[in-house]
């Protein structure tokens, strides 16, 4: 067999490896002959009538593919969710069912059910806090706190809430005292930010429930947001093309976002009208409207501290969809949007 000199590869060196076998060119190399005057199989090109293949000269054992060859097309690949839907809804079922059961037969049992929800909440939040970044907010009195802030806005209204939010702020400061002052700023600074976005928020959906219908306008509150939720993750799997905010959840779309207006609003329009006293369709359009802009900025802002803590999930308590944090992050935001949307349209009674 004839030696092929190293530098006669078009690519050259190891660069073939990931390339194939190398189109043989270059000055030794014109019509499949080499310089003496040999054909590549082995036979000379003085005698073309009568060729003979050299002694001991052998065929070539892998022919050069061809280097145009068109290659088969990738399998298209299908859409997934990314979560274990049978979970994620047997979950989300079992959820719906505790909640309505305890909103329409006793509305304390309700108010119980959002101030465990806030501690557990409380404590998926402190802990990631903790792990990921060394920031200690206190615990105690963030749930001790938090559940008497719900309490407080359920029996004693908007007031109730502030009074119970400043004592949790002034215990926090207090019971970080008790170690060493390293990192107390910080420290008490998360567990301010804790007490305000979880229980505080939390407080809007319990004064809903003082009014009259109030059951019926925690439901459309919940409707709202879980509808909203619900079309953009719909609309956004099937049509999303449009990234909404690459930085933070490179998950959301626009068109995922038009979804979760429309489904809100549609659902609010029916919600004002059947559901809620002297509520019209027309505030159900506009209470959808704001509702999708605040669950999805919630959903936004969560994404954010995840992102900053390097995690995916706050928690893994629920099947399919993370922890009660995952869950509340679209609610906290939109609850007292539509608490003071029901008072400017129905009253607070």
């Amino acid at each position: 067999m004839p030696i092929v000199p190293d530098d006669v590869s078009e690519y050259g060196g190891d660069q073939d490896d990931d390339r194939g076998a190398a189109r043989l060119s270059g000055p030794l190399f014109r019509d499949g002959t080499f310089r003496d005057g040999t054909f590549r199989d082995g036979t000379f090109r003085n005698d073309t009538s009568s060729a003979q293949p050299l002694p001991h000269a052998a065929a070539p054992q892998n022919p050069e593919p061809m280097p145009d060859a068109p290659q088969p097309a990738p399998a298209p690949q299908k859409k997934s969710a990314g979560r274990d839907l049978g979970a994620a809804i047997g979950v989300g079922v079992g959820l719906g069912v505790v909640i309505v059961a305890s909103l329409f037969v006793v509305k304390a049992v309700f108010v119980g059910v959002v101030a465990v929800a806030v501690v557990v909440g409380l404590w998926e939040l402190t802990s990631r806090l903790q792990e990921r970044k060394g920031i200690k907010a206190p615990l105690v009195p963030l749930a001790l706190g938090g559940a008497a802030m719900v309490v407080a806005g359920y029996a004693r209204g908007a007031e109730g809430a502030w009074v119970a939010l400043a004592f949790t702020g002034l215990a926090v400061l207090v019971w970080r005292m008790t170690e060493p002052p390293e990192g107390y700023l910080k420290d008490v600074t998360a567990g301010l930010f804790a007490a305000f976005y979880v229980p505080f928020l939390a407080t809007f959906v319990a004064m809903m429930l003082t009014a009259d219908d109030g059951a019926f306008r925690v439901m459309t509150f919940l409707l709202l947001t879980v509808v909203s939720d619900t079309g953009a993750y719909a609309v956004g799997w099937r049509f999303g093309t449009h990234k909404l905010a690459p930085r933070i959840s490179p998950g959301k779309t626009r068109e995922g976002l038009v979804g979760a207006v429309l489904f809100a609003m549609v659902a609010g329009a029916l919600c004002m009208q059947f559901l809620i006293d002297d509520g019209t369709w027309w505030q159900g359009l506009l209470l959808g409207l704001v509702v999708a802009a605040s669950a999805t900025l919630g959903d936004l802002g969560e994404s954010m501290i995840k992102r900053d803590l390097g995690i995916k999930d706050m928690g893994t308590l629920l099947p399919g969809h993370g922890g009660i944090m995952d869950r509340l992050d679209s609610l906290l935001p939109t609850a007292p949007v539509v608490w003071l949307l029901m008072v400017l349209f129905v009253g607070s009674s």
